[in-house]
């Protein structure tokens, strides 16, 4: 994202702009409402989905299995109309399994490239935690760089190309840590809990059939998202919500400077990448509602899926139950609002 700040000059280019943004988010709001018919409640997880599509950000989703991680990210793409693959990591995959490799044909004495399963625009990596550690740094080279090497030859991948991986919190056996630096990479740790009573009963209607099926368009086309993505840079965010917005990233790293009681918790705070993460994810919360400019309850509504996997918390949070969810809770709680 444009990190300058561009202002209307004066009252009829703020109205047009606010117009432009209400009719290009319209869509965006369309497609929350599309996966919403296929997956009940978790409206946190709809709009964060669509928050990474927007930013052109990667997701990581963590919830117990049986929650419709999957379904929703597939039902996404295809409120998108894009290239999708689903890709079920496991302890014994390869690097090549994913990103492809050379293939020798005998009748042409030549190598040809197959392309692997990463050749897509929304990639769903499934269990991603039970990736060994190769498999993993082959991943992260094309979430980072947004390109693949095989060979000698490296290839672009398209555009969009967003990543969403789901991890089960609950079974640790076979299951590899990811490691910080790629971590760092996902825009946003999303979670996904249990739904209410209420929630049970239609997920109860809708699914109880053999073969439930569920109608949805696409509603959102690549060009689209192209042409939208421009708005994003020119919502407005103000000075005041700026400084907001770096004082809660900078108090992860030093609570007591800022006057919150969480030092001994806290082992790494976030980077300067997670202020970053938590502009544009605060401009594209203002773009969904269909406004041109950023509040700081935007920024407050983001921040815990933005921070809560890019927090290294001490033994002391852990025996004290701490969550990172906990932390962000706090300095929210603690810092001014503008």
């Amino acid at each position: 994202m444009n990190a300058s700040d561009p202002t209307p000059h004066t009252s009829a280019d703020a109205a047009q702009m606010a117009a432009d943004i209400q009719q290009a988010s319209a869509p965006f709001r369309r497609m929350i409402d599309e996966v919403a018919k296929v997956v009940v409640g978790q409206k946190d997880l709809l709009q964060g989905m669509v928050t990474g599509v927007l930013a052109h950000g990667h997701l990581l989703i963590e919830g117990p299995p049986g929650l419709a991680k999957t379904t929703a990210i597939s039902t996404l793409a295809r409120a998108m109309a894009v290239d999708f693959q689903r890709m079920q990591f496991t302890p014994d995959l390869l690097p090549a399994d994913i990103i492809g490799t050379q293939i020798y044909r005998p009748q042409t004495q030549e190598f040809v490239v197959n392309k692997g399963p990463i050749f897509s625009n929304l990639v769903l990596a499934d269990e991603i935690n039970r990736a060994p550690a190769k498999v993993q740094a082959a991943l992260l080279e094309a979430m980072q760089e947004r390109q693949v090497t095989i060979g000698h030859e490296t290839f672009s991948l398209g555009s969009p190309f967003i990543v969403m991986a789901t991890q089960n919190p609950i079974e640790q056996e076979g299951t590899y840590p990811l490691p910080e630096a790629q971590l760092d990479r996902f825009l946003m740790k999303l979670l996904v809990d249990y739904p209410d009573r209420d929630g049970e009963l239609e997920i109860l209607d809708r699914m109880s059939g053999v073969s439930p099926s569920f109608d949805v368009q696409p509603v959102i086309s690549p060009a689209e998202l192209d042409a939208a993505r421009p708005l994003l840079d020119a919502i407005h965010l103000s000075p005041e919500v700026r400084g907001y917005l770096v004082d809660v990233v900078m108090a992860t790293r030093d609570p007591a400077a800022h006057g919150v009681k969480m030092g001994p918790f806290i082992e790494a705070g976030a980077s300067p990448r997670a202020t970053l993460a938590l502009a544009v994810c605060a401009r594209v919360r203002a773009f969904l509602d269909g406004r041109a400019y950023v509040l700081p309850e935007d920024v407050k509504a983001v921040a815990p899926a933005v921070l809560r996997h890019r927090l290294m918390l001490s033994y002391e949070a852990e025996a004290e139950s701490m969550t990172a969810d906990d932390v962000v809770g706090r300095i929210l709680d603690t810092l001014p609002v503008p």
